[in-house]
């Protein structure tokens, strides 16, 4: 393929190029998986990218720092490696980040019970007001994506996304715990 023509691809001529040439050229079999897993991750990084763009740096934070704020805020005080599991984030990037948000006033680092080196992260009353305003517009943007699908078709893609996480366990996944 020429640059010019490499040029000319969007998203879903390349996705056809790429199930064709793997299968036709390369013998890679599984043609329709690798459009789903393409489509699948290119659309969580669309939406991602829309929100924290929307929603999140207008507001000085970043995805991550939502997300750490968000299962904080609804799960209440939390031990880091918890806070980490719940958000789907390493527990070096939740200690990193909670030290920024610490600064910030949004959260808390308290001594935790158990041993003298945990900690309890928790929201400040800043940190609650801030995550009401944050997660109005977050939900707002949620729907306007949601409504892309009717009701029926929402809870489809809810159930077909569940099935996909669930049967994670007859295979060998690495995920985040």
């Amino acid at each position: 393929m020429s640059a010019d023509d490499a040029a000319e691809l969007d998203f879903w001529s390349f996705v056809e190029l790429a199930g064709r040439r793997l299968s036709e050229e390369f013998g890679f079999r599984h043609r329709l998986a690798t459009r789903l897993l393409l489509t699948l991750n290119r659309a969580s990084a669309i939406v991602t990218y829309d929100l924290e763009s929307t929603v999140h740096r207008p507001r000085g934070h970043s995805w991550s720092a939502f997300r750490l704020l968000f299962v904080t805020w609804l799960a209440g005080p939390l031990e880091p490696g918890r806070a980490a599991t719940l958000a789907g984030m390493s527990r070096a990037a939740v200690s990193n980040l909670s030290k920024t948000l610490v600064a910030d006033g949004m959260l808390a680092r308290t001594p935790g019970e158990r041993d003298g080196r945990s900690v309890i992260l928790s929201l400040t009353e800043r940190g609650e007001r801030a995550m009401l305003e944050i997660f109005a517009g977050q939900n707002e943007r949620e729907r306007q994506w949601a409504d892309v699908l009717t009701e029926t078709e929402q809870r489809m893609l809810i159930m077909l996304l569940d099935k996909l996480i669930a049967g994670r366990g007859s295979f060998d996944v690495r995920e985040r715990s």
